[in-house]
C-alpha cells in the first residue's frame, strides 16, 4: 500500500521551475531517500510533501487524502525536520518539547512519558542545560525529538545529519533505521550517499528539479551502474589484450560482459588457468557522479 502518491509534481517561483513533473510512490513503512546536488529541488520537494508550500501543479496524496485539501489532518500525522532548525535557546529540552507537545494537543501525562522515551532513545541527557548551551549534535537531537513528539506516522527529514560529527551522524542513521522497524514511513534528503544507500528502500535522484533515476538500489544499479569484472589468470602464451602482470600472474579488468567472456574464453583456449574472478557493482556515489556528468 502506498503511503505517498506523487503525480506530475511541479513548483515554480516567478517563472523559475524549482521542481518539474516528479512522479513517485512511497510504501507504508518504507525509507525513501531524495538525493541531488545543491539547488536540485530536494528541499522544495520535501516542503511540498509536508504541506508547508503548495505545488504549482500536480498532486500529492497521503493515505488517500489530497494534501492541499486535507492539510490539517495530514499535519497531525506528520513530523518534519528542516535542514536549518533554530531552537528557543533560553529553554531546556524538556520545556521546549513540552511546549510543542501542547501545540499538537498531546495531553501532559502522555507528553511527559513520550519526552522521556524519545530523549532516552536518542541518548540525550540534557538535564537543566539551556538549548543555546548545547552542542550542534545535541541541538539536532532535540530537533528530531520535536519532530517525533506527536508520534507521527510519517517523517520528513531534510539533511538530518548535516554538519554533525561521524559518531553522532552514525547514531542518528541507526535511530532512523529503528523508526522503520516501528512501522513509520520516512522520507529524507542527504548529501551522504553512503547513508542513503545503506538506509533506503527506494531512492530518487534529481537535478534541476527533474528526475534522473528512481527505484530500489538494485533497480538503479541495473539502469545506471556498471559492473567491473576483475579476472586473475595464468597462461604461458603472450597476452594480446590489456592485462597487468602481478607476481607472475595476469589481472584484466573490464566493464563489458562480452569482453569478460572473451577473456575467460581466450584463457581456456590457450590452456591457461583462471585463478580468481571478482565483480564490483557501482556504488550510489559512483552512479550519482556519472549522472551529474
Amino acid at each position: 500500500m502506498s503511503e505517498f502518491a506523487v503525480e506530475g509534481l511541479g513548483k515554480e517561483y516567478d517563472g523559475f521551475a524549482a521542481v518539474e513533473n516528479l512522479d513517485f510512490e512511497i510504501g507504508k513503512g518504507e525509507i525513501f531517500g531524495i538525493v541531488g546536488p545543491n539547488g536540485a529541488g530536494k528541499t522544495t520537494t520535501l516542503k511540498m510533501l509536508s504541506g508547508l508550500i503548495k505545488p504549482t501543479r500536480g498532486t500529492i496524496t497521503i493515505q488517500g487524502m489530497d494534501i492541499t485539501r486535507h492539510a490539517r489532518e495530514i499535519k497531525q500525522k506528520l513530523g518534519f525536520l528542516p535542514e536549518e532548525s533554530p531552537l528557543y535557546e533560553g529553554m531546556t529540552a524538556n520545556d521546549y518539547l513540552m511546549f510543542f507537545a501542547q501545540v499538537y494537543g498531546v495531553e501532559k501525562p502522555v507528553a511527559q512519558a513520550r519526552i522521556k522515551e524519545i530523549l532516552l532513545a536518542l541518548r540525550l541527557d540534557a538535564g537543566s542545560k539551556r538549548l543555546g548551551e548545547m552542542s550542534k549534535g545535541m541541538q539536532r537531537k532535540v530537533a528530531i525529538a520535536r519532530a517525533l513528539i506527536n508520534d507521527p506516522e510519517y517523517l520528513v527529514l531534510d539533511e538530518m545529519t548535516s554538519g554533525l560529527d561521524p559518531t553522532t551522524s552514525k547514531y542518528l542513521v541507526d535511530f532512523v533505521a529503528g523508526l522503520k522497524e516501528q512501522g513509520k514511513t520516512v522520507v529524507f534528503s542527504a548529501h551522504n550517499l553512503y547513508q542513503v544507500e545503506s538506509l533506503c528502500d527506494h531512492v530518487l535522484i534529481i537535478n534541476k528539479g527533474q528526475e534522473l533515476a528512481s527505484g530500489t538500489m538494485d533497480e538503479i544499479k541495473e539502469m545506471c551502474g556498471e559492473v567491473e569484472y576483475t579476472i586473475e589468470f595464468s597462461v604461458e602464451e603472450e597476452v594480446g589484450f590489456d592485462a597487468e602482470k602481478v607476481n607472475g600472474n595476469y589481472i584484466a579488468r573490464t566493464n563489458e560482459l562480452d569482453e569478460f567472456n572473451r577473456i575467460t574464453g581466450w584463457v581456456a583456449k590457450n590452456n591457461g588457468s583462471i585463478i580468481d574472478i571478482k565483480t564490483k557493482e557501482a556504488s550510489l556515489e559512483e552512479i550519482f557522479l556519472k549522472l551529474m556528468g
